[in-house]
């Protein structure tokens, strides 16, 4: 499919998620409340006189139009290809429909397995099975997705919430970062990895996953190949510590609030720590959420401090061609839905009436909630095991596992201190 795309329009993706997390939001209050279809089943009677019946046929069709109307938005003002997605994303879509009726199952709810579990299978299964066209893998977003859920989900946490974990996820935060940031870095020193991954590698590690890798690698202007190499591990180590942290940390009888903060303070991306908070509670969903926007506030800061550091003592970055560290390095790394989720969470604890939001509560609930289900059926379509062992060089893997492996012990000792 040749490539066309809408270049009237080309906003950073944290603007554009904002901008929709907030139509989304006015929409529903204002304007219509999008139904809540039913996933609840638990024989093949129910599942066809319920789930499959034509009403609530009828709601699915009408979610994945108001999704695919919201995403059609999105990729114009990200100045990418409308038509592409138009085409890919009811694939996305019945994918991660699928994995809700599955996820509704009474036996499957008895296990307390979530959506994204089976939304990460089914995707990891089409993707690793099938050789899927470029085109098609063009049009996954899953950042997108996620960050558009995670503006939702500021509608329900309450301000004093953040406020109260905020500051102790803050000072996690800061202990985590700055601990585990220098003996990564240490340890790819150790096993002689080259300095660009020995950064990439260090921020991933400690901060947050797949941005910091990415703010890390514009800040030094790093090689592109080697970044993807360090998403790649990114990705793949977040699938096994999202799915077994939470019954880790239920073997061990921790509670919501300290295993929350454990799964926000050492899981490397922000959706995989949403779906593992989910897999415990709706408290350690929140704290959760709200650690690993404390860790994401350091990310400008992190940047900063990096594009200094690379600026004056790398002896292997060309001379004047990198940027130099700014007030605007630090906005400009900063993640802007951050913003869009405080800013949520402030209307509906101040501003907005409970008469007013009572109506909209569980549709928007469902819309958050189903964000993340497509945003994990992407990762799993985009993921292929066998991009983690394409490297030459083993020792980047091994410095990264060993730092992961540091990350969860000290992040599970903070977390139990400050979160007990």
């Amino acid at each position: 499919m040749p490539e066309r795309s809408t270049k009237c329009f080309n906003l950073h993706e944290d603007w554009v998620v904002v901008i929709l997390g907030f139509l989304v939001i006015l929409f529903s209050l204002f304007l219509y409340i999008v139904p809540v279809p039913t996933f609840k089943w638990s024989g093949a009677a129910d599942l066809f006189s319920k789930v499959l019946a034509p009403a609530n046929m009828g709601i699915m069709f009408i979610q994945l139009f108001f999704f695919l109307c919201v995403g059609l938005v999105g990729t114009i003002l990200l100045g990418k290809s409308p038509a592409r997605f138009a085409i890919g994303f009811p694939i996305v879509f019945i994918i991660t429909i699928i994995a809700l009726i599955l996820t509704g199952n009474a036996v499957v709810k008895s296990l307390n397995l979530e959506a994204v579990i089976f939304s990460l299978a089914i995707g990891l299964a089409i993707g690793n099975l099938f050789k899927l066209p470029q085109w098609f893998k063009d049009t996954l977003s899953t950042e997108l997705f996620v960050k558009i859920g995670l503006v939702l989900l500021g509608t329900g946490v309450i301000f004093s919430d953040i406020l109260k974990a905020g500051s102790l996820g803050l000072i996690q935060a800061l202990v985590v970062v700055l601990s585990v940031w220098y003996f990564a870095f240490w340890l790819c020193k150790k096993l002689k990895v080259d300095e660009e991954l020995t950064m990439m590698i260090s921020s991933a590690v400690s901060i947050c996953g797949v941005s910091a890798a990415i703010a890390t690698s514009g800040a030094i202007k790093g090689d592109p190949k080697k970044l993807s190499y360090v998403i790649s591990m990114v990705l793949i180590t977040a699938i096994p510590m999202m799915i077994f942290m939470p019954y880790i940390a239920s073997y061990l009888s921790l509670s919501q609030q300290v295993t929350g903060a454990w799964l926000g303070g050492s899981i490397d991306t922000t959706g995989a720590v949403v779906a593992s908070g989910t897999l415990v509670g709706e408290e350690a969903l929140k704290i959760s959420t709200i650690v690993k926007f404390s860790q994401n506030v350091l990310l400008g800061i992190a940047a900063f401090a990096i594009s200094i550091y690379w600026t004056y003592n790398s002896s292997s970055r060309a001379s004047g061609t990198v940027e130099k560290p700014t007030l605007k390095v630090i906005w400009d790394r900063f993640p802007k839905f951050v913003l869009g989720f405080v800013a949520a969470s402030l209307l509906f604890s101040f501003v907005f009436s409970a008469d007013l939001i009572a109506p909209a509560k569980d549709s928007l609930k469902n819309l958050q909630n189903t964000w993340f289900t497509l945003a994990f059926t992407s990762i799993g379509l985009e993921t292929n095991f066998k991009d983690l062992f394409k490297h030459d060089n083993k020792k980047p893997l091994y410095a990264f596992l060993l730092a992961q492996f540091f990350n969860i012990l000290v992040t599970l000792l903070l977390a139990y201190l400050l979160f007990n």
